[in-house]
């Protein structure tokens, strides 16, 4: 590449499936690197298969990379350059170096040996082919992959060429094509592949799900943006929280690992947990409230000032916004269902307790936490019992599981209407009478 040229870099996904983590990894190293050297970020969607590429897939894979918050500068559609494609290809005929066979044409791979100077894996050598001739343009007179992916590299002045280590066996072939048709030969950069806890290619099972999926399984943009950056690449000084906006100032593609990165859902969780933190009250009810609507687990008269208290109790305490769906359905429910492990908290009858408690909260004319919870305490300390055992069932009365939001902050958001008739139920369940 020469020095004072424009760095113009690509992205290009194949809309036969949707947009998955490595390939959305691959994406915002480009667009990082793009984007630090002020350069250009190209997206090409290679829509050769017709018959697998699909208007859904394509739709998912650029709301995806928008959602991500990268922009491109500019888009082509491989599909739409078939003639370019044949139209090089006749050439290389015409020069003597491929040649028609069985309705296809192949490249004849003139090969003794190629080094390139990887960014990211430094020198490689290819010393030989696994094969002497390469299918350029097929039997149904679409173009094959290596063939498409260097005409139009070199015609859109791609030059450098970042994508994974899965790609390196293509490379000696790439760039015989390039030289063969007196293009310039790109920079290359293989960036390693993102593994399964056990060490081997992501599956389903271990991350490799979609973009659009962890979006639906409450994960902020931000945070997939960031755990991204950390499979292969540090900001240094063992920071691990760092905007796409400050990344793309201290980006750099020779500073990526050449080994593979593990793929932690518990990082992930952890990284989406810090960035829910990080956000304002009201920019969370934002989020949250949208999220819960779209999965419809928000009642439709639901009371906004009463919807942003519940919210307010959960912020600390989730690592994705899907975490909301297990855990608000006790502050909106008409009745509640006792969690199966709460059994071994209910055994102790502790209906005497409770009514006192009840008896006593009746009392409070100003139900805020502090009050609660200050009555709650003297009543423990009447009944000379420690406060933890009353905690435990109070909870499990109010919201039906054993662990959950602080207690004292819960009644204060339920209200004593509300809190005071679950635990009258807790009370009926264990065959006391009613206060």
């Amino acid at each position: 590449m020469n020095k004072d040229s424009q760095l113009r870099v690509r992205f290009a996904p194949s809309p036969t499936g949707y947009l998955h983590i490595g390939g959305a990894r691959t994406c915002l190293f480009n667009w990082l690197y793009a984007r630090k050297l002020s350069g250009q970020f190209i997206l090409r969607i290679e829509d050769t298969d017709l018959e697998r590429s699909k208007k859904e897939y394509l739709d998912e894979i650029l709301e995806s990379i928008k959602w991500l918050g990268m922009n491109w500068d500019d888009i082509f559609y491989q599909s739409k350059r078939f003639d370019i494609h044949r139209e090089y290809a006749e050439k290389l005929i015409s020069s003597g170096k491929a040649y028609r066979k069985e309705g296809a044409v192949f490249f004849k791979c003139d090969f003794e040996s190629i080094e390139i100077d990887d960014l990211v894996r430094g020198k490689i050598i290819f010393k030989e082919l696994p094969k002497k001739e390469e299918v350029i343009i097929k039997s149904d007179n679409s173009p094959a992959y290596n063939f498409s992916c260097v005409i139009d590299d070199a015609l859109m002045k791609i030059n450098c060429v970042i994508r994974g280590e899965d790609h390196i066996s293509n490379t000696p072939k790439q760039v015989l094509m390039y030289q063969a048709l007196g293009f310039e030969v790109p920079k290359f950069a293989h960036v390693p592949l993102i593994l399964s806890p056990g060490g081997g290619r992501l599956s389903k099972r271990f991350g490799a799900t979609s973009i659009r999926e962890y979006k639906q399984a409450g994960y902020l943009s931000e945070a997939i943006v960031n755990y991204l950056l950390l499979l292969g690449w540090s900001p240094g000084n063992n920071r691990e929280i760092i905007s796409l906006d400050e990344a793309k100032d201290i980006f750099d593609i020779a500073k990526v690992n050449k080994t593979g990165a593990v793929f932690s859902i518990d990082k992930l969780k952890w990284v989406n947990a810090e960035y829910i933190r990080g956000k304002t009250l009201a920019e969370f009810i934002s989020l949250a409230r949208q999220y819960l609507e779209e999965n419809n687990c928000l009642p439709p008269d639901v009371d906004n000032d009463y919807l942003e208290k519940v919210l307010n109790l959960f912020k600390e305490r989730v690592y994705t916004l899907a975490d909301l769906k297990d855990w608000i359905g006790f502050c909106f429910a008409k009745e509640i269902q006792y969690a199966p492990e709460t059994e071994n908290i209910l055994e102790n009858n502790l209906s005497k307790e409770m009514k006192l408690l009840i008896e006593r909260f009746k009392a409070v004319d100003d139900f805020k936490s502090e009050n609660v919870e200050s009555e709650f305490r003297k009543v423990a300390e009447e009944l000379g019992v420690k406060a933890k055992i009353l905690v435990h069932p109070s909870r499990v009365a109010l919201t039906g599981k054993k662990i959950g939001p602080g207690l004292f902050e819960t009644m204060e958001v339920l209200g004593k209407d509300k809190v005071i008739e679950r635990l009258q139920k807790l009370v009926n369940h264990w065959g006391g009478e009613h206060v």
